[in-house]
């Protein structure tokens, strides 16, 4: 049975103390003494002075700056919501159009929101949708071992996340082309 996000991050932090020597609220406190003011650079302080992996530190920034989905949903913001507002309005019926199709590929698909995008797990994420401009949405992809090719291109700086990006303008750009890598992604999930 595919756990939810909730469940997930509840698994997550009840290890922290096994796989990281330190509960959440110890490196809590590394995070608040660090004086970091961004995501990005409370990521790599943990993972390059700390040695933390990329997941449990990534954990921590969120936790830390209040990003994650559940600080959101406490302060009562919807995270799709606030990604669409403003300037990029005109890029969530793309958002919408890519749910519509990974919603048809069963009932394990999961879409967990966070400040910036939305991942797409099954067992583990496949995909993130991210408005990055006011013109256009980021669609990654984990496709490990697929050669990058015309709109399919390597994820580059956008997301460690994920391996390829695929830029979109419009629910047009939302095709069988992009059905079938993202139907790929989900069965390797």
């Amino acid at each position: 049975m595919t756990k939810s996000a909730a469940e997930m991050e509840a698994s997550m932090i009840a290890g922290f103390r096994e796989k990281t020597g330190k509960t959440i609220e110890q490196w809590l406190a590394v995070a608040k003494k660090s004086g970091a003011e961004k995501h990005g650079a409370l990521l790599t302080l943990l993972k390059s002075e700390h040695g933390l992996t990329h997941g449990y530190a990534n954990m921590v920034a969120l936790k830390h700056f209040r990003t994650d989905a559940g600080s959101m949903a406490e302060s009562g913001t919807d995270l799709v919501a606030a990604q669409y507002a403003g300037d990029k309005a005109a890029l969530k019926p793309v958002h919408d159009a890519l749910a519509r199709l990974i919603e048809g590929f069963g009932d394990d698909v999961e879409f967990a929101p966070k400040k910036a995008y939305v991942s797409v797990r099954r067992t583990k994420q496949f995909a993130i949708i991210q408005p990055s401009t006011k013109s256009r949405l980021d669609l990654g992809i984990n496709l490990k071992g697929t050669a990058p090719k015309g709109r399919l291109e390597p994820s580059g700086s956008f997301n460690a996340m994920v391996t390829h990006r695929v830029r979109l303008e419009s629910p047009a750009q939302v095709d069988a082309e992009i059905a079938g890598w993202l139907k790929a992604a989900y069965a390797l999930a």
